[in-house]
């Protein structure tokens, strides 16, 4: 081969990269705009999607606080017939001469609210010779045990403790023997 053939080839090689190249690079920047493309995309999915979750958020709370407001509403429209049996209670103390009848309306309305608060998930925690309970009870002093079985138990209980729906709301104040 001559020196022409060979530069001549060399020049056609160097096109032909040349060539290769300015390919590449075309591709390469009609990938970099696609997955450009898709970046803008997946953001704005991402803006929206994180918007919705904002708004979300925002409409449960707003829902849950108008549920906690007409639940406590609930509760005083039910108790308010008990409030109308006290008043007539105190009405019927002011004429009534017989003491028992006036012990028997009450009762009667004590029956009543009990049932009321029986019905809403409200139950009276059992204390009385049971065992001391740090989970039911709050001790408030220890007295001698009148036994030798009473000792590690209740035996007094000076306020009632109370359990809504299985979780104590109110521990029961309780005197315990040692």
């Amino acid at each position: 081969m001559t020196k022409k053939n060979t530069t001549s080839s060399k020049k056609e090689k160097k096109e032909e990269i040349k060539e290769e190249k300015s390919c590449k690079k075309e591709d390469l920047q009609k990938k970099v705009e696609t997955l450009e493309e898709q970046l803008n995309i997946l953001n704005d999915k991402y803006l929206r999607i994180n918007a919705e979750f904002d708004n979300y958020r925002k409409r449960t709370l707003k829902e849950k606080m108008e549920l906690t407001k007409t639940a406590g509403e609930y509760i005083l429209i039910k108790i308010l017939p008990v409030i109308d049996n006290f008043e007539r209670a105190i009405a019927a103390m002011e004429t009534a001469k017989d003491s028992s009848a006036i012990r028997e309306g009450i009762n009667l309305i004590y029956t009543n609210f009990k049932e009321f608060l029986k019905q809403n998930g409200v139950e009276e925690i059992q204390v009385i010779a049971q065992d001391f309970d740090t989970d039911t009870s709050e001790a408030i002093t220890k007295i001698p045990a009148p036994s030798e079985d009473m000792k590690g138990k209740v035996i007094d209980c000076t306020e009632k403790g109370y359990k809504l729906n299985e979780k104590v709301i109110r521990y029961a104040k309780v005197v315990v023997g040692e």
